[in-house]
């Protein structure tokens, strides 16, 4: 097992031409963060959960938040040691060995180039009330504008995502005022007897969703200053400010609308602000689902351009994407490559498939990380192990709960991935047989 690659500082002998510079502090994190969960999942993900378990999608939030936060201890606290780009790719390496960490980096690149092309498609149909192609064409013109965006430099991604996340918090806000003044009926929120376990427990796959982006605080690990203070601390702060917003909005929701009326929807908080009598509210909420959609896309670009960064640093993906630019200190091979990908898929790609391809990947991804917090010794823990083990058995039931296509999609993929580098590492071991 290899040493931690702690952080270096500012002064360090070290070369650091191949390095990224660290300009982010705790309100930057803590805003990038935000920017990946309060994002297309608060104004979609309520519709489908709403459908798995009727007004019970408050315990399956309830239940995602608490696998939420054991995967944000386990991130914060790995992170705190190996604080650099990479996330769980990195922490697989070293706490479990090189295929752990390939798996972790490998589900968190495809599936989260998958989320890239979700909210993509979010964005365009919020945006453009349009024929499809229309919204395609939007939805690309969207991939390429945040990819040069982030290619300019992650102080741009941070400055970029804070405004993008005040004007969402700010529409949501809107929708839970007019909620609460056109008011609502209590017994929405009942029926949660006839609810069933497995319908829960959906629920909270689907809302899970959109709780994952803590992880591009990690991601950003070698950006951020001082990250054995700052990366725990801003994990936890965006993480408890999701929840708290998840849970006033799916509240309101529910008492305005009704758990019938939100799973027939395609828009939820639309919906409910309709049923409030507040239907003037509607353009608003279209208008920060757009711009929430677009922030989460900004990060995600972000965070899977460092993790291919780290990949292919320990070539298990191509070095090209290791290059970082010598001015504005990103992976910009990474980003060219992410934006490619995410702009076939979305001209190709159903919305509800890329959603359950990205959940499979992203929650292996988690329960990874998880195991890798569980093996640290006692001086780099924070919490007690037993969080780790919660964490990594209500990610492998959260993949149970997924719709079979995607979890033969998510196993396919898997297999794809772990063959191609065993059939690269032969070839590197016996280049004359190859």
């Amino acid at each position: 097992m290899s040493s931690p690659r702690r952080d270096e500082g500012p002064g360090s002998s070290e070369d650091d031409s191949g390095r990224l510079a660290r300009r982010l502090g705790t309100g930057d994190a803590v805003v990038i963060g935000l920017g990946s969960m309060i994002g297309a999942g608060v104004f979609a993900a309520f519709g489908p959960a709403a459908r798995a378990a009727g007004a019970g999608l408050l315990i399956g939030l309830a239940v995602a938040a608490v696998i939420a936060y054991c995967n944000a201890v386990a991130s914060a606290q790995l992170a705190a040691v190996y604080p650099v780009s990479g996330g769980t790719y990195v922490y697989g390496r070293e706490r479990l060995g090189p295929w752990w960490g390939f798996a972790a980096g490998w589900g968190f690149v495809v599936g989260k180039t998958a989320s890239c092309a979700a909210m993509a498609l979010t964005f365009a149909s919020y945006a453009v009330p349009g024929p499809w192609w229309a919204q395609r064409a939007a939805a690309a013109a969207a991939v390429a504008a945040l990819a040069a965006l982030n290619y300019r430099g992650v102080t741009r991604t941070a400055l970029a995502t804070r405004v993008l996340v005040a004007t969402s918090l700010t529409a949501l806000a809107a929708v839970v005022v007019a909620i609460a003044v056109g008011g609502g009926s209590p017994a929405n929120l009942g029926g949660w007897g006839e609810v069933g376990g497995y319908g829960v427990l959906q629920s909270a796959g689907l809302l899970f969703f959109a709780f994952a982006g803590y992880a591009r605080i990690a991601t950003l690990g070698e950006e951020v200053r001082d990250p054995r203070r700052v990366i725990p601390r801003a994990i936890s702060i965006a993480l408890l400010i999701t929840v708290a917003v998840y849970l006033v909005v799916g509240v309101a929701a529910l008492l305005a609308a009704g758990p019938a009326r939100l799973a027939s929807s395609a828009a939820p908080l639309t919906t409910a602000v309709e049923a409030a009598g507040a239907a003037g509210l509607a353009p608003v909420v279209r208008a920060g689902a757009a711009l929430a959609a677009l922030g989460a896309l900004l990060s995600l670009i972000a965070g899977i351009g460092r993790t291919a960064l780290a990949m292919a640093r320990n070539r298990d993906l191509p070095q090209w994407l290791a290059a970082v630019h010598p001015r504005h200190r990103v992976p910009h091979h990474a980003e060219i490559a992410v934006a490619v990908a995410v702009g076939a898929l979305v001209a190709t790609a159903d919305l509800r498939g890329v959603i359950g391809f990205s959940s499979f990947g992203v929650l292996v991804y988690y329960a990874i990380a998880n195991a890798s917090a569980f093996t640290q010794p006692a001086r780099d823990r924070r919490r007690p192990r037993a969080l780790n083990l919660l964490g990594a058995i209500g990610c492998v039931v959260l993949i149970a709960t997924l719709p079979w296509q995607s979890v033969l999609a998510g196993t396919a993929m898997f297999a794809i991935g772990l063959a191609g580098r065993k059939l690269v590492l032969a070839r590197r071991t016996h280049p004359r047989s190859a």
